[in-house]
């Protein structure tokens, strides 16, 4: 028979406890007995339950209790609550506050238990799948979506929004962390070439000897080690798009050899006599300057004209210090829903001390800052304990002669901090909600609702 689950009966009475097992095993459950809640407790650290049925009064401790003690260490654990007639009324707070399934009267009927417990195991699988939607659905919006109101941003977006539909040739350059990769995205998802291949290499990951085969492709034989034929980056690309990240880090001697890909189309594997047309759009990304690179000989000029048709600059985080409550917002959704934890805000000091920090690593910086603080936290508040040690070590950014603070770090409680973030967002919209709601992470019925609640009107005061 089919493994239907493990659960755990928690009762005193051998006889109630037997019966249950006994009917339970019949029905496919693995089942574990405990007499008690230290039994109990002892089980669940060493196997992995489903499901409990809990008497609520046990000799050692209170089923109430040890409920809600299952409920903590598992959240998605199952707990039917069973009582003698006159405890009915403490047994329903069980399912109120302990987060019982349901209560059982004494006597019942050990079928009944297996009916409800079939419910409750569905129960648990869709709650298990609406966190999984919910995490999926936090990654999926922050790995796509570019957020941010401050002006510099504006102009990035205004930019993607002008060359996207074109075939131009694009340079991206940024500093490591700036999110230069979301940059490329959304120039493939917006062009006319969004359905077709998009293909990613980064420059400075592969070794000399190995890039030219991986952008060209090789033919079986061409050099010791090539048992096979192999199609290049290049080709694959071809109706489609192409990233060359960290552009800079290519060999001399092969920025030559791309060139000639881009001017004649046609591409050659290493050790064919063969050229194949190509057709695709180059997207080149550095987080060094391309000019200096050209200088120093590290970057060929011939393809530096080339390549970059446009250039989009991504503004470090340091000069857009506005736009870090959206990311802080967007990062702490997506990371307790990805981890399940119940993590709700933060605190106030903590948060200033976000504001107020340098960020040299950038979004990517924060981004991780965000998620081990969720991880650390054992309240409902990320408070600066929970911080990484960089920042915990940092000054207060609000303290006289602190060394981290810019002019511009809001101050006051968080509540005051959100609401400057919500003006400061309208004011860029020019109080259009749905592009409101966008730049600061929300849904526009939770942007309405933050502005009832900090009393912002509705429309722009004239």
């Amino acid at each position: 028979m089919k493994h239907a689950g493990m659960v755990l009966v928690v009762d005193d009475e051998a006889s109630i406890a037997d019966a249950l097992r006994l009917t339970l095993e019949g029905e496919g459950y693995s089942v574990r007995i405990a007499g008690g809640v230290g039994t109990a407790l002892a089980v669940v650290s060493q196997t992995d339950i489903q499901a409990a049925v809990v008497d609520l009064r046990l000799p050692d401790g209170d089923g109430l209790e040890l409920t809600r003690e299952l409920r903590a260490r598992n959240p998605l654990t199952q707990v039917l609550v069973i009582t003698a007639y006159g405890s009915v009324r403490k047994a329903m707070e069980a399912t109120k506050s302990a987060g019982a399934f349901y209560v059982l009267e004494k006597p019942f009927d050990p079928e009944e238990v297996v009916g409800l417990l079939r419910k409750a195991l569905e129960h648990r699988k869709l709650v298990a799948e609406n966190s999984d939607l919910k995490r999926r659905l936090a990654e999926q919006v922050a790995d796509t979506e570019i957020l941010g109101s401050a002006p510099s941003m504006q102009r990035l977006l205004d930019t993607i929004a002008s060359v996207s539909d074109a075939d131009a040739n694009v340079l991206i350059v940024g500093e490591s962390g700036t999110g230069k990769e979301l940059v490329a995205n959304a120039l493939h998802e917006r062009s006319r070439r969004k359905d077709g291949p998009w293909i990613k290499i980064n420059c400075a990951a592969l070794p000399k000897e190995l890039i030219e085969s991986e952008l060209f492709g090789h033919t079986k034989g061409a050099f010791t080690g090539a048992t096979t034929e192999k199609v290049g980056l290049l080709e694959e690309a071809h109706q489609g798009s192409l990233l060359l990240d960290e552009i800079v880090e290519m060999p001399v001697d092969l920025q030559a050899k791309l060139l000639r890909v881009l001017e004649d189309r046609v591409v050659r594997r290493l050790g064919s006599a063969k050229s194949t047309p190509v057709d695709f759009r180059l997207i080149s990304s550095s987080n060094r300057s391309a000019e200096l690179a050209v200088k120093e000989g590290r970057l060929r000029q011939d393809l530096y004209f080339r390549i970059n048709t446009v250039t989009i600059q991504v503004p470090p985080l340091r000069e857009r210090r506005e736009d870090v409550p959206v990311l802080v917002q967007a990062f702490l959704d997506r990371y307790r829903a990805k981890h399940d934890r119940p993590v709700e805000g933060i605190a106030a000091e903590a948060y200033r001390r976000l504001l107020g920090y340098a960020w040299p690593g950038n979004i990517r910086e924060l981004q991780h800052a965000i998620e081990s603080a969720i991880l650390v936290a054992r309240g409902k508040e990320i408070t600066v304990a929970d911080l990484p040690e960089s920042l915990r070590q940092a000054d207060d950014p609000t303290a006289p002669g602190s060394t981290i603070a810019p002019a511009d770090v809001p101050t006051g409680s968080l509540e005051e901090i959100e609401r400057a973030s919500i003006l400061k967002a309208l004011d860029a919209s020019r109080w259009n909600k749905q592009a409101a709601a966008a730049l600061l992470g929300l849904r526009r019925p939770t942007l309405y609702s933050k502005m009832r609640k900090h009393g912002i009107p509705q429309r722009r005061p004239s």
